[in-house]
């Protein structure tokens, strides 16, 4: 299973790590992903996501219906 949020759709950023020597290697920067279990009231059940914790921020600031509404998601297909 690949590391994509499930409602923002974030996944992994190429980035370099450079060493004190200003050697420049490639290096994945991945997204932190966790697995949740939220309560969507207008659909009045529980819905099991892996969603990056900035997507987590958001939803707790807006809450989870209007967050899936401007991301332009289903919640019943989750």
């Amino acid at each position: 299973m690949s590391r994509v949020c499930q409602l923002t759709g974030a996944k992994a950023n190429n980035g370099m790590a450079v060493s004190h020597s200003h050697i420049r290697t490639k290096k994945l920067q991945q997204v932190n992903l966790q697995k949740r279990r939220l309560w969507w009231a207008e659909g009045k059940k529980w819905i099991n996501a892996r969603i990056s914790t900035k997507a987590l921020k958001t939803i707790q600031k807006v809450g989870l219906n209007n967050f899936a509404k401007s991301q332009g998601i289903d919640l019943n297909k989750i």
